[in-house]
């Protein structure tokens, strides 16, 4: 049976760092869907077709990498795509004791589990939201996202 994790996460953009996570996360299963989820409460900088665009474009070469796009619970999403893992990335102790809680309703609603990956050192500083803030003040943020995606 093929082991298939989902990734979930806005990606308003992508960064360097997701796009560490997934290939880390390939060493550990057979496939990766990138899920984004869309948040109609949350303003984004990025239209969910142009991010959508962006990450398929990255892995159009990769078959081990699917991108959808999704409005439910994750767990809700991760049962429909039949995957049994959810993969998460941390940076900080912050970010630790909110994927522990939502790891815990992940397995107790829908027996998935997660599975987290530390973020490598170079990439702690990275998030979608400082490469957003930077994008609003016109500064060049092509150290932070993977140079095959073409943000302008």
């Amino acid at each position: 049976m093929k082991r298939t994790a989902l990734f979930p996460g806005t990606f308003d953009p992508f960064t360097i760092g997701h796009q560490s996570l997934v290939a880390r996360g390939l060493e550990l299963v057979d496939e990766i869907i990138i899920a984004i989820g869309v948040n109609d409460e949350k303003s984004t900088y990025f239209s969910i077709d142009k991010r959508l665009n962006h990450i398929k474009q990255l892995y159009k070469t990769n078959p081990r990498v699917r991108v959808k796009t999704y409005n439910t619970l994750t767990v809700d999403f991760a049962r429909e795509m039949n995957t049994r893992f959810i993969l998460r990335g941390i940076r900080t102790v912050n970010d630790f004791e909110y994927e522990k809680t939502i790891a815990d309703v992940s397995r107790k609603l829908a027996g998935i589990e997660t599975f987290i990956l530390f973020t490598e050192p170079e990439h702690t500083h990275i998030s979608s939201s400082i490469v957003r803030e930077l994008l609003r003040y016109g500064k060049d943020v092509s150290q932070f996202v993977p140079k095959e995606i073409e943000l302008y």
